[in-house]
């Protein structure tokens, strides 16, 4: 699974400014779930081949016993938890502070890996200035500037150290081929059914090999078969064991439901019917999107509603999970074992449609009739031309256009585009990415 950074200091040093430098940009994915993370957001970011997550947390008080500073601090010793690697960032100009031999005294007894980020430091990297902060005793200081981005790869590179890319992965990312295990993830907010749709599971198929303990998050996965197809649930919800009975907790984690939904194939989104779409939902499905993965969406205790409160609940899908419209959508009540069935055979169509396999001569053919059916629009004196189409990966299925002035075709034309592959190749409950590509003029340049 992803790595995880979490970003610790005192107000105003910097950790927001290294966060947006460490996700790449202000636009990166970034999880803000309401109510749980007042003080901490999440994000993504990438070194090379290396993913990771990143959490950024307000300033910390770790010996605040009041207000809003207590629970500033509580969230921030929840990233600690939750982390890796700890940066922690100071402020060269300010030097050594009380707050900072406090936030260090803190993060020795959390027997943690501690990066020291010395922040501000830019053209600073000789200067007598670094040498107190040595005295935390921490390993020797990173002189950064976050703001103009000096220092930031050896401090990530560092950060980094020990977690290293499975190769296996990335060759089954290359190859494209279809992993023999479905790595299947459930997500979805605190007690809308997690715990009670995987116990059922569980309990029902009788063929749970073994759990797996993985980080101090207690992150696990457990191997199961149905059918002679082999997946691997990746649990977002708390499994424990107990003797030779599984135990689900329900146990919120967004470092854990992020992880999970990066590592799977095909994630079950699980919605609560007697509570309606929340702003958490959407959170969650929008990080889904954003990772390309393969989603079914279920509505758990659909029993539990009358024909009002479904009809209010269908009409909220629609309209605060619209980008999630190619997704099935499906009722189940794992407490009662209704519409299982059609849920895992949405599970299969969605996995399966993650990983199609689409030739050339035929994604070339769609392009024309597409064409010849409508034309994209001008752009001045310009008319996109697309002249062939091939597919450039899968999981979420790509697929690059070559062409003439293809930079000037709409988003309006590239989902036109789009709903004509999907219904040829019947693509379900996968997003897909379409990439224009234009030729060269080779006039261009002439005068």
């Amino acid at each position: 699974m992803k790595p995880v950074i979490a970003l610790v200091g005192r107000p105003n040093v910097g950790k927001s400014t290294l966060f947006n430098r460490l996700t790449k940009s202000r636009d990166a994915i970034v999880a803000d779930f309401a109510g749980l993370t007042r003080d901490r957001h999440y994000g993504d970011g990438r070194l090379g081949d290396r993913e990771y997550i990143v959490v950024d947390t307000g300033g910390f008080e770790p010996d605040s016993s009041t207000g809003i500073v207590k629970e500033m601090a509580k969230q921030t010793r929840q990233a600690v938890a939750e982390a890796d690697t700890v940066i922690f960032v100071l402020d060269v100009r300010n030097g050594l502070s009380g707050q900072d031999q406090d936030i260090a005294r803190y993060l020795r007894q959390c027997n943690k890996r501690v990066l020291i980020a010395v922040n501000k430091a830019e053209g600073m990297q000789d200067s007598p200035l670094l040498a107190e902060f040595h005295e935390l005793g921490m390993g020797e200081p990173h002189p950064i500037s976050a703001a103009h981005g000096q220092g930031i790869r050896s401090l990530l590179e560092a950060a980094l150290e020990g977690f290293e890319t499975d190769e296996d992965d990335l060759l089954d990312a290359e190859e494209g081929d279809k992993p023999q295990v479905i790595r299947l993830a459930v997500a979805g907010r605190p007690n809308v059914g997690k715990s009670t749709l995987i116990n059922t599971w569980l309990g029902e198929e009788r063929l749970v090999a073994f759990d797996m303990p993985g980080t101090t998050r207690d992150a696990i996965s457990v191997d199961f078969e149905r059918n002679g197809q082999k997946f691997k649930l990746i649990d977002t919800a708390g499994l424990r064991r107990k003797g030779r009975v599984f135990e689900a907790i329900e146990k919120f984690s967004v470092v854990k439901t992020l992880q999970a939904i990066a590592d799977a194939n095909v994630v079950l989104l699980l919605l609560d019917a007697t509570q309606g779409v929340t702003d958490q939902d959407a959170h969650i499905a929008g990080y889904i999107l954003e990772s390309g993965r393969a989603v079914v969406v279920a509505v758990n205790k659909w029993d539990a509603v009358d024909s009002y409160q479904r009809e209010v609940l269908e009409r909220q899908i629609q309209t605060r999970l619209a980008f999630l419209r190619f997704a099935p959508i499906l009722h189940i009540s794992a407490l009662k074992r209704q519409g299982l069935g059609p849920l895992w055979k949405a599970l299969a169509d969605a996995y399966s449609s993650a990983y199609r396999k689409m030739t050339t001569p035929v994604l070339t053919r769609l392009i024309h009739e597409a064409v010849e059916h409508q034309q994209p629009k001008r752009a001045g004196t310009f008319r996109p031309k697309l002249r062939y189409a091939h597919q450039g990966g899968m999981n979420p299925p790509i697929v690059v256009i070559h062409g003439n002035s293809l930079e000037h075709v709409s988003e309006v034309y590239k989902r036109y585009l789009e709903g004509r592959i999907r219904d040829h190749y019947k693509l379900i409950g996968t997003p897909m990415r379409i990439e224009m590509r234009s030729s060269k003029n080779p006039f261009a340049d002439e005068t």
